[in-house]
């Protein structure tokens, strides 16, 4: 009887034992598949994000020379001026969309030896059009025949302005009329942001009016935006910045006024998705950004402090430096940790402004004051000058922080050509340095500076934070596209 136990015993713990060993045959199985998986995720996540860092593109719409060409054929000499130059930094990704120009000439025009240190991605196929000498200028690489981004398409911007528009908060969304009696008047609203006791803060100035100036041909400017409906196909001359008017009264009728920037937070929501909050300016007009009178006691002028997204249905103009307050890395970068970040989102054109156009002769009117009306000094005032000059300048390095979306025309520098009409005013001698810590997408590549003689030398940055989602505008929209912080990139999936 006791050998049956026995023996029973054995066979149960037999059978136990070959039970616990199939099980650990099954969990190890599902442990590799779900590592598998595991890894097969991990990997497709940093695909899309290598994805989406190379079309976080700086200058990633068409070639510039397409508004040249463009219907315009007095500009037809302006084609072998080169995009990039010796001296210039380009530590950005970099895509180019395909000109499709007949003949299929070269899509990206380069003098000397600038430093390209991130990806390169063109639509064009490399053909005999890039020998070895120009390919190796390019040290992370240069990939050819990639898609297009769709910063060059109005009804994906179109629609990315729409859903800004929906989700505003309705006292900071404007619409300015701009009547002072000024010469080809536009209707701004002029944004000052600044820092307080720790406080982001902005100065909201409505119905300002730009006095804006427009050279008498083509020939004579490089100051282009896209015709609108016309597919990119059509460019025309804009007026460009030369100073701007505000009510006298703006003060006291509550159309100048500061508000902290967490006053204009909204969290976005869309397909099931909710983004975190920030804040959120919109303008169905003209966006001046930047300070110039020094009248707010113990502040951090022109610094951001906080989540802000600035969409305007026409143009952008920078004014002045444009900083994110907080820790900055030793490269100048702002460090990953930094919580502070400025997206600009145009459908005109985003450019920085002649600060000498209100000096220069042929601005006949300035600086003028019609009755009821007060001049607005931007940038800053020159050597010798009182406060409230308008002889100004803008600095060197001119910095800018920011994630900039250009969807009717290109990002860069307006009135960048030195000639017997009056030329752009610089800091620094002929060029001075302009310096980007974001990333850009414009539809048309937008003159910066004209090699050795005008403008800005490029110093183009990746701020790696605006692939994170910081900003209410980074998630998903309907469809396969995704907009970053004020930035464009596209996934294929």
């Amino acid at each position: 009887m006791k050998s049956k136990i026995s023996q029973y015993r054995n066979e149960k713990h037999g059978t136990v034992l070959l039970l616990v060993i199939i099980a650990l045959i099954i969990l190890t199985a599902l442990g590799l598949g779900i590592l598998t998986v595991a890894f097969g995720v991990r990997q497709r996540a940093i695909a899309m994000k290598n994805e989406t860092t190379a079309m976080l593109a700086a200058e990633a719409g068409y070639e510039e020379a397409i508004f040249r060409m463009s219907q315009q054929p007095d500009m037809l000499a302006a084609l072998d001026d080169p995009d990039f130059a010796s001296g210039e930094i380009i530590d950005i990704p970099l895509h180019i969309n395909n000109l499709n120009d007949s003949p299929d000439n070269r899509d990206i025009y380069i003098s000397g030896d600038p430093a390209f240190l991130q990806t390169v991605a063109m639509g064009e196929s490399k053909g005999n059009k890039y020998p070895d000498p120009i390919l190796s200028l390019f040290e992370d690489g240069i990939y050819f025949d990639q898609p297009d981004s769709k910063i060059t398409d109005e009804l994906s911007v179109q629609t990315k302005v729409n859903r800004f528009r929906s989700n505003t908060k309705a006292k900071y969304k404007f619409q300015p009329v701009g009547n002072a009696p000024v010469q080809n008047p536009n209707a701004a609203v002029h944004l000052e942001f600044f820092v307080q006791n720790g406080v982001g803060k902005v100065r909201i100035t409505n119905n300002c009016t730009v006095r804006g100036f427009q050279q008498s041909r083509n020939s004579r400017t490089w100051d282009f935006e896209i015709v609108p409906d016309s597919g990119g196909n059509s460019y025309k001359r804009y007026d460009i910045y030369s100073y701007h008017l505000m009510s006298e009264n703006a003060d006291s009728t509550g159309q100048r006024k500061i508000v902290n920037l967490d006053d204009t937070y909204v969290s976005q929501s869309i397909g099931g998705v909710q983004s975190e909050p920030g804040g959120q300016i919109f303008v169905d007009g003209n966006v001046i950004i930047g300070s110039g009178e020094p009248d707010l006691a113990g502040i951090e002028q022109d610094v951001i402090k906080g989540k802000m997204t600035v969409v305007a249905t026409g143009n952008i103009w920078v004014a002045d430096s444009i900083t994110v307050d907080d820790n900055h890395d030793p490269d100048g970068r702002p460090s990953k940790d930094n919580q502070n970040v400025l997206g600009l989102v145009a459908q005109g054109v985003v450019k920085i402004i002649d600060p000498g156009m209100s000096d220069y002769s042929y601005v006949d009117d300035s600086p003028v004051e019609p009755s009821g009306y007060d001049y607005v000094p931007v940038a800053r005032v020159d050597s010798g000058q009182p406060v409230d000059s308008h002889k100004k300048h803008l600095p060197d390095p001119m910095i800018i922080e920011a994630a900039v979306t250009v969807g009717g025309g290109g990002w860069g520098a307006e009135n960048v050509r030195r000639s017997s009409y009056g030329g752009r005013k610089e800091q620094s001698g002929i060029q001075d340095n302009l310096v980007l810590r974001g990333t850009i997408a414009e539809a048309v590549r937008g003159v910066v500076g004209l090699v050795g003689s005008d403008g800005y030398i490029k110093k183009y940055y990746l701020d790696e934070r605006m692939l994170e989602g910081i900003l209410p505008s980074d998630f998903w929209l309907r469809g396969k596209y995704i907009p970053a912080p004020a930035g464009w990139a596209d996934y294929r999936l």
